[in-house]
């Protein structure tokens, strides 16, 4: 397969449902699903970026709110994401099934079924909508429901299988968590949450695009149209460094809004000279180094990220707590 070509499975998951029906594994595997093939489903490493993303919205929301609701919106978020995460694995269990990275998980490893997936993620998503709608406020509510049908039917549904733009745009969903939080506490929506949103906008693409780099055959084989498959790895690593160079001086914004200080300022700007210095080595790697460069890349990026949002949590606090005084 070429490089600038890509073979879709045109079977729509339905149809792989009635496959999978007939050939699928015995029910007493299905039946003993223990608690931790369940926990899976909500896929926990992607969740605690997304909570931790979402606490620190809140936490720099001028309003201050009462701790046991801010805990409510917390869980929620995390609630939230999980029944997002559980409902994207229940629809693309075919694909998971032939990628060497996904094929262990639950659904595609007979653990778990699928109609069991799908209700759990329906309800977690209604439950923790209705929560937070009930014990913090009606805009968290709204943006949380935002988020879940994004993820759900933007991304996961209409783009993944269909555009090579997939991350760039689905990418959202996993921004709006700091918007979230920051509703949570105020009832709004800022130019500060904007700019945290604009931040992981801006720096999923190349995250995401660096582990694309490295497992573009498991991508091409499910018939996902990532950049590298379809435009090439010279084209993806361009646009990394295209995207690197871009959320650099985004990230400076929460100093130039007065969210954060000096403190956060010179510290993101050391990490993002880092981190351009990644995405530059991914660009002038040569082919046939087994992408270690990609590889670094999409390790440091996920620190990356969580190191700039606890800056501004450290920058934000008080002297006395800060070590300052």
């Amino acid at each position: 397969m070429s490089e600038t070509s890509i073979e879709l499975d045109p079977s729509p998951p339905y149809l792989f449902a009635a496959r999978e029906a007939a050939a699928g594994p015995a029910a007493d595997a299905i039946g003993a699903a223990r608690v931790a093939d369940y926990a899976l489903l909500l896929k926990p490493r992607v969740m605690s970026l997304v909570v931790f993303t979402g606490f620190v919205g809140l936490y720099l929301a001028p309003e201050r709110i009462n701790p046991v609701l801010a805990a409510i919106a917390i869980l929620c978020i995390a609630v939230g994401a999980g029944a997002a995460g559980a409902i994207n694995m229940w629809y693309e269990r075919d694909i998971d099934r032939v990628m060497t990275r996904t094929m262990r998980r639950p659904i595609p490893d007979g653990r778990v079924s699928p109609e069991a997936a799908l209700t759990l993620g329906v309800m977690l998503a209604v439950g923790s909508v209705t929560v937070m709608g009930l014990g913090v406020n009606l805009a968290a509510a709204a943006l949380l429901a935002l988020t879940i049908l994004f993820y759900v039917f933007v991304y996961t549904i209409w783009l993944k299988r269909r555009t090579p733009q997939n991350i760039v745009i689905g990418g959202a969903a996993g921004a709006f968590p700091p918007l979230i939080g920051w509703a949570a506490a105020g009832g709004d929506v800022s130019l500060v949450s904007l700019a945290l949103f604009a931040m992981i906008f801006m720096w999923t693409p190349p995250h995401f695009w660096s582990l694309a780099l490295y497992r573009s055959e498991d991508y091409a084989r499910a018939g996902v149209p990532m950049l590298p498959v379809v435009a090439g790895r010279r084209e993806t690593k361009r646009q990394i460094l295209l995207y690197a160079a871009l959320l650099v001086p985004i990230t400076l914004l929460p100093s130039a809004l007065h969210a954060t200080g000096a403190v956060y300022a010179a510290l993101a700007a050391v990490l993002g000279a880092m981190f351009l210095v990644c995405a530059w080595r991914v660009w002038r790697e040569p082919e046939g180094r087994a992408d270690r460069a990609a590889k670094q890349m999409f390790g440091f990026s996920i620190l990356y990220l969580f190191l700039l949002f606890a800056l501004m949590v450290v920058d934000r606090l008080p002297p006395a707590v800060a070590g300052h005084g």
